[in-house]
């Protein structure tokens, strides 16, 4: 996904001058063959988040189309006020690239964990956000952006966990992207670093569907309806918090148009206790293979499709 992502920044910088790369003093492995390319293009705003990102709202507001990368405990935790009134209440086509969303960054501690980033960021009017599941989807998610020209948010999470899709696609904002079609009793719905596991899931249940959720915000309530027509029970997967994430955006939705029970699989409302691998943290939170069977078949178990579910 890293080098889908390399290779998209590349291209767009390539195909529009105004394309600039803004980050904070990270990221070098990533930016060499953008450097490499484009080295104009390029600004290393040192360790000063919030100015970086009020830099790129000024460089917007000049004709640019500047892209914000760091981490995405900075991006877009630190600096979410120069987010709300420098980009969003201006409504300035600013791409912010939010790196090592989820516990990717295990070992260093909740500091650098972000599980929170897609309910903050919900809140903001204007506010894009995209969460690409594997490297088809983050070439995608740029082009969307690049051609949207309004405040973005793209989450990338674990990235070297395989590709999903067999070949390049178009995604447009608010619509669900087709995986794995069925007409059983159970639609999963997943979104970034879940997708690949998911798709494994939904091997353990008979007739169910999958779709990936790469665009969060919008989420066309037409799109979610098509989606769980035939099913009787959704389950959503993501690595954030189980609230206010997709499995909230699902609910919000269903709950308007079609109440359906919801099962939301996420990181439970706390803080990791340890710090560990990424495998670690992920069974900490239940989010491994085992448990998250675990956790929906006891789900249909409760809402009568044991049986049939296996």
């Amino acid at each position: 996904m890293r080098n889908a992502l390399s290779t998209s920044l590349i291209a767009a910088a390539k195909r529009d001058e105004r394309v600039v790369v803004l980050t904070g003093d990270h990221g070098y492995s990533l930016f060499a063959p953008y450097l490499k390319e484009c080295p104009d293009q390029f600004i290393n705003c040192g360790i000063a988040e919030q100015n970086m990102v009020s830099v790129a709202a000024g460089l917007a507001k000049s004709g640019f189309r500047p892209v914000v990368y760091a981490l995405s405990a900075f991006v877009p935790n630190r600096v979410f006020e120069q987010i709300k009134l420098d980009i969003c209440y201006e409504e300035l086509p600013v791409l912010l690239i939010g790196d090592g969303a989820g516990v990717v960054y295990s070992t260093l501690g909740s500091c650098h964990h972000n599980t929170e980033d897609i309910s903050a960021l919900r809140a903001l009017p204007e506010m894009r956000i995209l969460s690409p599941g594997d490297a088809f989807e983050v070439t995608a998610a740029l082009d969307l952006a690049f051609a949207t020209g309004a405040p973005t948010y793209l989450r990338m999470g674990k990235g070297d966990l395989g590709p999903v899709h067999s070949s390049s696609l178009q995604l447009q904002w608010g619509e669900l992207v087709p995986v794995k079609r069925g007409a059983g009793e159970l639609a999963l719905i997943a979104t970034g670093a879940m997708l690949s596991s998911t798709l494994e899931l939904s091997n353990q249940f008979d007739g169910v569907s999958v779709w990936s959720a790469p665009c969060l915000k919008p989420l066309k309530a037409a799109s979610l309806l098509r989606a769980v027509e035939p099913h009787q029970v959704v389950a959503t997967l993501e690595e954030h918090n189980i609230l206010g994430g997709l499995g909230g955006i699902v609910t919000e939705i269903l709950s308007e148009h079609r109440p359906l029970p919801v099962c939301r699989i996420g990181i439970p409302d706390r803080y990791s206790k340890m710090t560990g691998s990424y495998n670690y943290l992920m069974k900490e939170h239940q989010l491994d293979f085992d448990s998250k069977l675990t956790r929906l078949k006891g789900f249909m178990q409760q809402h009568g499709f044991l049986k049939k579910a296996g």
